[in-house]
């Protein structure tokens, strides 16, 4: 039986890039027994200087501040996190669930947005109209905080549309509403975020063959709405697809980027840096 090659690590000249979603704290690592120094050591090696930890439910996500307090500057890698209740997770939101969030947020120094939240209909973890329901009710969260916010959105387009539509019409998103995490919308459905002041986000997905879609989007997206994610330890990018996905691996979504673009994978990670401290308002 052959041996199972080693991950590869990039060795490039790119420096200063944000990982933008990143679930450090995920139980894959603890699993393989993966410290998060390692996680950010190797970060830190392929040219990652920040990371933004997001919260599933409220559990994770006081393990997101946690993290992202107990183990920022390591190996010279600024953290941050996010807080909220994923669609799969919707139906354990309640009022002692929002007080928590809320409390969570009062940390702005190292909360930056509320998330990921949105809409999955793809497993429906939970049922529809709770996730509609629970999102909504973020959204006004994310609105009255002052925050931006996360999206997490499977197989829900046109509902997730139209409930942002109608907060967008209603005044009630911020001039920088958030980001659209690993977007699989069509270019089409993804203007209309754009035209609602969202960001982009791409992930290993974009390295993969026939991948039509992101591909369109990727080259349609503004130059100043990109973010890049590895939504680690999910979504390995090429050449590494298969195996864990951590932090180190996100200059190959930025070489892809630039692939696509026709642009120098320097500029790319210089652009999508600066747009996710923009996202973030760091």
């Amino acid at each position: 039986m052959s041996k199972k090659k080693a991950k590869v690590y990039y060795e490039g000249p790119l420096k200063g890039i944000f990982d933008t979603h990143a679930h450090l704290y995920d139980r894959r690592y603890i699993e393989k027994g993966v410290k998060i120094e390692e996680l950010l050591s190797n970060a830190s090696g392929s040219g990652v200087d920040k990371i933004l930890i997001p919260g599933d439910n409220i559990e994770k996500s006081k393990v997101a501040l946690d993290t992202a307090v107990r183990y920022n500057g390591t190996s010279g890698v600024s953290i941050w996190a996010a807080v909220g209740v994923h669609p799969h997770e919707a139906s354990g939101y309640d009022k002692e669930a929002e007080q928590a969030l809320m409390d969570l947020l009062n940390d702005r120094d190292r909360v930056r947005a509320i998330g990921e939240i949105g809409l999955d209909y793809y497993y429906d973890f939970s049922p529809r109209d709770v996730q509609r329901s629970v999102f909504e009710r973020q959204l006004e969260l994310a609105y009255e905080a002052d925050i931006p916010f996360i999206l997490h959105e499977r197989d829900a387009t046109g509902d997730c549309l139209e409930i942002l539509k109608r907060a967008f019409k209603e005044g009630k998103l911020r001039k920088n509403p958030g980001v659209c995490h690993c977007c699989s919308m069509s270019v089409e459905a993804a203007t209309e975020l754009l035209k609602m002041g969202f960001f982009i986000g791409f992930d290993g997905p974009l390295t993969y063959n026939n991948n039509r879609k992101g591909v369109e989007l990727c080259k349609a997206c503004p130059s100043d709405r990109i973010v890049v994610e590895t939504d680690s330890p999910y979504l390995t990018p090429e050449p590494n697809r298969g195996r864990t996905n951590e932090p180190a691996f996100v200059p190959f979504v930025v070489e892809r980027i630039a692939e696509i673009r026709e642009e120098a994978p320097q500029v790319i990670a210089k652009v999508t840096t600066e747009n996710g401290l923009a996202l973030y308002e760091l």
